[in-house]
């Protein structure tokens, strides 16, 4: 669900943020003021293409971001856990388009771009309007909203987990009978498990190999800087650590004996001494014992090319190498019994095929009667619509090729027509956005609840009609919010009245520059915009009260 929008330097509105909750909000306002930015503005936080033109005037960038709820959204909050965006139940949306045309996009707080932005808002908004695309349109919605409709999810599960194991099947079955092509995979699978043995290590012993090496190939360089930081400690200059030391302990225990209160600071040169003399010692047996041994040198340094080279071919790092040891000695294994799996996994295969067969005609079945009272449905809401005579058909037609395929052995296309007399052409291709807003409606509220898109949107879907009509919109919109977070962009009163909070939109000119208001509206502003809506410039006592009473009959 949609909580937030917030919006800045975008076309005229200056700044605005505005929050949404649960049901039908309706957005009204003077011919003019920008009623569908917010619409625009979620079209641009969907992927929508970005221009300078969406930038205000004077300004160097436009700001739009917008949170959602993803309590209620699983597919949404699985998608962004794919593709490691994922935040919570929470979801923010944000873009940024410069004065100069580019845009950047981010999804909670990190970079993503236009096409990541389209995939994630089809799982969180659909948006009827003017032209403008949504996921109705998509064939492979359109399928999963028939088989939402018919209750289909778990028939629709089956087919699709029985088509992809029969082609993880065949992928096995291609796998292990190669002919020739066989032949040389065991020969090559040999070589290379032969050479890994040889050489991959487990993380412990690869460590260590490393050490050694680093090790090794400075030894000359660690005995003798070892050797020279001895002489610094202990040796025959007079600069020596030791011996300035040893004067130094003179001299204080000197003072010593003049002041006991010096005595805890002569203790810890006795300690320095001390510890300075086992440093020294230490770095000496360590200067005479660094090994100096060419011979394991060159084979380690042998060994570590070897890996190197190893994790090139495998395109692997070489850490990672020791694993690769046991899934190719797994494939070996399979391989060189592939008779016997052969056999197995083609009787398996068949076994699938046979339940991906009965499982997707039972489906296509169960969808063709789903199919036929869709279409009943969704027609008699068009007639109460305004679209007297319009009829939707969903059409069901083979899908092409015969092996199993995850969605079904069919594809599913909606057809309309909007008037009487006029053949049905499918939905994507309907040119009027009024009609195809309407169409929209009625398919929404016949699939009420079905389908699992958290927020629609309907800008103008009232274009055209008035008087009944309008109300009968207006009640299949907040019978809709019942069940779905709606935003409805309207110039009707009729269907104003019948949302359960409504955004005003007000556009104000002041020195030289317009700016677009937006606000939410208590009852009494309600009222007076219902009035407005009624009857123009001039509100009169007799508008008031027809708004009021529209209001009441709504709520009622």
């Amino acid at each position: 669900m949609l909580t937030t929008l917030h919006v800045r330097q975008f076309a005229v509105v200056e700044k605005a943020e505005v929050e949404f909750g649960a049901g039908l909000t309706v957005v009204s306002g003077e011919t003019g003021a920008g009623k569908s930015l917010l619409v625009d503005a979620l079209l641009l936080l969907a992927g929508a293409r970005a221009d300078s033109g969406m930038v205000r005037t004077g300004s160097d960038r436009a700001e739009l971001s917008a949170e959602f709820d993803l309590a209620a959204l699983p597919e949404a909050r699985a998608w962004l856990a794919k593709e490691e965006l994922d935040d919570g139940e929470a979801c923010q949306l944000r873009r940024v388009i410069r004065a100069e045309g580019s845009s950047r996009a981010w999804i909670n707080g990190r970079p993503a771009n236009a096409g990541q932005l389209a995939e994630l808002a089809t799982l969180l908004v659909e948006i009827h309007g003017q032209h403008e695309h949504q996921a109705l349109l998509s064939r492979a919605h359109q399928l999963a909203l028939l088989d939402a409709f018919a209750g289909h999810e778990t028939q629709a599960a089956q087919v699709r987990e029985l088509a992809t194991q029969w082609r993880e099947l065949g992928a096995r079955i291609r796998r292990l009978s190669g002919g020739e092509d066989r032949e040389q995979r065991l020969a090559l699978l040999r070589h290379e498990l032969a050479e890994l043995e040889q050489w991959a290590l487990p993380p412990a012993e690869l460590a260590e190999l490393e050490a050694s090496h680093k090790r090794l190939a400075n030894a000359g360089r660690l005995a003798e800087g070892a050797a020279g930081v001895v002489e610094l400690l202990d040796g025959d200059s007079e600069f020596a650590l030791r011996r300035a030391l040893g004067r130094a302990h003179a001299e204080l225990g000197k003072l010593a004996m003049l002041d006991e209160a010096l005595n805890p600071a002569l203790e810890l040169l006795d300690n320095a001494a001390i510890q300075l003399g086992e440093a020294a010692d230490t770095l000496g047996r360590y200067a005479q014992d660094v090994d100096l041994d060419p011979e394991r040198y060159a084979e380690v340094d042998t060994h570590l090319a070897r890996l190197h080279e190893l994790g090139r071919r495998h395109r692997l790092p070489i850490a990672e190498l020791h694993d690769k040891v046991a899934s190719q000695r797994d494939e070996l294994a399979e391989l060189e019994g592939a008779g016997d799996a052969l056999e197995k996994l083609s009787a398996q295969r068949d076994r699938t095929r046979a339940d991906y067969d009965k499982a997707a005609a039972a489906l296509g079945k169960s969808r063709r009667k789903a199919a036929d009272k869709l279409g009943k449905d969704v027609s008699a809401l068009m007639g109460e619509l305004g679209m007297a005579g319009g009829v939707l058909q969903v059409e069901l037609e083979p899908a092409e090729g015969d092996e199993p395929d995850p969605q079904g052995r069919e594809r599913c296309e909606l057809l309309v027509s909007a008037n009487p007399g006029q053949p049905p052409r499918p939905l994507r291709k309907v040119a009027s956005g009024g009609e195809l807003a309407r169409i929209s409606l009625a398919i929404e509220v016949a699939t009420l609840g079905k389908d699992s898109i958290g927020t629609m949107v309907f800008d103008e879907v009232d274009s055209g009609i008035g008087g009944a009509v309008a109300e009968v919109v207006g009640q299949k919109l907040r019978a809709l919010g019942s069940q779905r977070q709606v935003l409805c962009v309207t110039h009707l009163p009729q269907v104003a009245a019948q949302g359960h909070a409504h955004l005003y939109v007000s556009k104000h000119s002041e020195g030289g520059h317009t700016r677009t208001q937006i606000q939410g509206l208590d009852a009494e502003g309600r009222r007076d915009e219902l009035a407005r809506m009624l009857g123009g410039v001039e509100i009169t006592r007799e508008t008031r009260a027809h708004a009021k009473q529209m209001l009441e009959r709504a709520q009622a």
